[in-house]
C-alpha cells in the first residue's frame, strides 16, 4: 500500500528567514493522520535563506538526519563539533541523552535541506554528530545508504533498524523501491520528476509506503531521491 504526499497539501511555516514545509505534524502543524510512518517522526523540507539559521536549541532521544539539497548548512553543538555540510552531502546527530547545536546558513544563497527525525531503538545512550560526502555521481541508478542502523561500513550511523537511501535517477531509469512485510517506507523527490503506476509525482512530493509493497520508479526527467526504510 502506499500515499502520495503532494507537496502543495504539506504543513506550512514561513517566517523572515525559514521556509518550511512538513510532510509530518510538527511545531504548530497537527495532523493527526500524519504523526509519523513507522519509527519515522518527522520529515520536514526546509529553506533557509543566506546569514540566517536555527540558533542554539536543544534534542533528546531523536536521531536527526540532515540531506543537503543546494548550498551548505554549518553545525556547531555542546560536544565541541563544527562543520560544514554541502548540497548532496549528509549528516547524522545521534541527541541521545542530550545536545544542544546550532544550523546556519553561512553562505551567499538560500540553502535547502531535508531535516529527517527517526525515532531511536532505545532511550538514552552519549550523544554523537558526524557527516560525509556521498558523490551523486557514486550513486547514479543505484541505491546507495547514506544512514544506517545495520553498521554498513560507508553509511552515517543510526541507533534504529532503519537506513536512509539516495539516488540520482536519470532520464528513462527504473528503480524499485521494496518494502518488506512490517516495514515502512517514506520516499520524497529532492529534484525532477518520477512515475510510479499512473502516478506522476514532482520535485518535494512524497509517497508513504507500507509493507509488503514493491514500487518501480521510473524518472521522466533527471531526479533526484531521497528513500527512508524503517520499522
Amino acid at each position: 500500500m502506499f500515499d502520495i504526499r503532494r507537496f502543495e497539501n504539506l504543513g506550512r511555516f514561513e517566517n523572515d528567514w525559514l521556509n518550511a514545509h512538513y510532510h509530518f505534524s510538527f511545531s504548530g502543524y497537527y495532523d493527526p493522520e500524519r504523526m509519523g510512518h513507522g519509527a519515522l517522526r518527522v520529515w520536514n523540507d526546509d529553506t533557509i535563506r543566506a546569514g540566517t539559521g536555527f540558533p542554539p536549541h536543544g534534542h533528546e532521544n531523536m536521531e536527526i538526519i540532515t540531506y543537503v539539497r543546494k548550498g551548505a548548512i554549518s553545525h556547531k553543538d555542546s560536544l565541541g563539533n563544527q562543520g560544514r555540510t554541502e548540497a548532496g552531502d549528509v549528516q547524522v546527530m545521534s541527541a541521545g541523552t542530550g545536545i544542544r547545536h546550532a544550523e546556519f546558513n553561512l553562505e551567499s544563497e538560500d540553502t535547502t535541506i531535508f531535516q529527517i527525525w527517526i525515532m531511536p531503538a532505545e532511550r538514552g545512550g552519549a550523544p554523537s554528530w558526524g557527516a560525509k560526502a556521498f558523490p551523486k555521481l557514486d550513486r547514479a541508478n543505484s541505491w546507495s545508504v547514506l544512514a544506517s542502523g545495520g553498521g554498513e561500513a560507508d553509511a552515517l550511523p543510526i541507533r534504529q533498524d532503519a537506513q536512509v537511501l539516495g539516488t540520482t535517477l536519470t532520464k528513462g531509469n527504473v528503480l524499485d523501491v521494496e518494502t518488506r512485510a512490517g516495514r515502512y517506507g517514506y520516499l520524497v523527490l529532492a529534484t525532477g520528476s518520477v512515475q510510479i503506476g499512473e502516478e506522476v509525482l514532482n520535485a518535494r512530493d512524497g509517497v508513504a509506503v507500507t509493507g509488503p509493497e514493491t514500487l518501480k520508479v521510473k524518472a521522466l526527467e533527471d531526479a533526484e531521491l531521497v528513500l527512508v526504510d524503517t520499522i
